[in-house]
């Protein structure tokens, strides 16, 4: 059986690495096994930051929520737990949006809520 060399697949693998570490810093961005371990890192990072940008935008929601209940006399709280009460059910990113661009309508639903 004739010998195999492995050189054009070892470019095209070691290419496609180099390719995802272009724009990082010192060996990560030229030396083939300190990019390989930057892509795992990488990706361990962007899946674990995946996850916690859902909770960044919750607290985010929140604290709209409380600046544009405040001056109306409640707290965030408080207009949360009655919004339950009466059975009104809209999530905390529409009620942010309604806080932050709509500020009437988020008036309206306040007035409803007290």
């Amino acid at each position: 059986m004739p010998r195999v060399k492995g050189g054009v697949n070892a470019l095209k693998r070691r290419r496609n690495v180099l390719k995802q570490v272009k724009g990082y810093r010192f060996g990560r961005s030229t030396k083939e096994r300190q990019a390989r371990e930057a892509i795992v890192h990488a990706g361990k990072y962007a899946f674990t930051h995946r996850r916690e940008k859902k909770n960044d935008f919750r607290r985010l929601w929140n604290i709209k929520i409380n600046a544009g209940v405040r001056p109306l006399g409640l707290s965030y709280s408080t207009f949360i737990g009655a919004l339950k009460k009466k059975g009104i059910a809209l999530d905390r990113k529409i009620l942010a949006q309604l806080a932050e661009f709509h500020p009437e309508t988020f008036e309206r639903i306040v007035k409803e809520v007290k």
